[in-house]
């Protein structure tokens, strides 16, 4: 299977270099989901209106399912310019950049309206320019959906039944201590790893959105889903800035554009997906809980919120965030 889909993948590539001929330069893109999930085809969009704004110099291949490693690999590789773009979670960020662990807070977005205000405005511009130091280029930001608890035992109606459970989490110290504070047990692990894990019982569970619960499969294998709605933590696009350095000012600028402008067209796909997924789960005979009184669960974010906003500069950060209409 291995052999196959590495042979599958470079006759993809050959088949893409040849079309890609006329470009003078072929930008490397990372992306740990599946070809056609819309951040996949987001990114390919952003190639798609690149190559139109510099007459087809330009282009982007965008290398999807991990094809590159998973994506805390990645970043180290993006930071090196070994990969060129990136479309990463925020999650993995939080060790580098301490403000991207604000957005990863759990409740912290009242809905996706609030969370696509903040990324919009003032607060979404001054965290991308944050990226700069960590020799990247932060483009844009892409929709996360929603992520809530699924799991194989039972399902979760209230805290209580949080606890002794274990449950997979993006390789971040904030989920870390998001599931403990809720009683439960959290295992980091790359994504690629959970669907075995579950199924095998090394782990009860995960969380995350609509889309990746169904293109995982994960559903197949945990079937009580768990709307709790904890975290909607921002997918960002970046950019190696050793790549960024070897582009002319134009250039650079003809990126900044097509990455803006790939923002909508991620948003309108992100939509339609999330009640595609929906959709399928529930055709499976997957257990949805929607009515979960979330109160509790936001009350034991305490100790988690004065651990990663423990400075009067992280406090008003978040109460910034809190306040955007």
């Amino acid at each position: 299977m291995k052999l196959a889909a590495s042979i599958a993948a470079l006759l993809a590539g050959a088949a893409f270099a040849g079309a890609a001929g006329a470009c003078e330069v072929t930008l490397r893109s990372s992306d740990t989901h599946p070809d056609g999930y819309p951040t996949v085809a987001a990114v390919q969009e952003m190639g798609r209106l690149l190559e139109e704004k510099t007459g087809g110099r330009l282009c982007v291949e965008v290398f999807h399912s991990a094809q590159l490693g998973e994506e805390k690999d990645t970043i180290e590789q993006t930071r090196f310019g070994v990969i060129d773009l990136n479309r990463i979670s925020m999650a993995p960020f939080n060790g580098l950049i301490p403000e991207t662990a604000i957005l990863s807070l759990p409740y912290l977005f009242r809905d996706v309206d609030h969370l696509h205000a903040v990324l919009d405005g003032p607060i979404g511009e001054q965290i991308l320019d944050l990226f700069t130091a960590q020799d990247l280029i932060a483009l844009a930001y892409y929709d996360p959906g929603a992520r809530s608890f699924y799991n194989r035992v039972k399902p979760i109606k209230s805290i209580d039944d949080m606890k002794g459970m274990k449950f997979r989490v993006i390789q971040s110290d904030v989920f870390v201590d998001m599931v403990a504070a809720l009683g439960a047990n959290a295992v980091p692990m790359p994504y690629g790893e959970v669907y075995s894990a579950i199924e095998t019982g090394v782990i009860d569970g995960a969380e995350n959105n609509w889309p990746s619960y169904e293109s995982s499969g994960h559903y197949e294998v945990a079937k009580h889903y768990t709307l709790d709605e904890h975290t909607m933590v921002p997918e960002v696009l970046v950019m190696s800035k050793a790549s960024w350095d070897k582009l002319s000012p134009e250039d650079q600028e003809a990126v900044r554009a097509a990455a803006k402008e790939s923002i909508p067209f991620n948003r309108e796909k992100w939509a339609a997906r999330e009640k595609e997924s929906e959709e399928k789960v529930l055709a499976a005979g997957v257990e949805v809980v929607r009515d979960i009184d979330k109160a509790p669960f936001q009350a034991a974010m305490g100790p988690v919120y004065e651990k990663y906003a423990a400075t009067p500069e992280m406090k008003k950060l978040v109460e910034d965030i809190q306040a955007t209409q």
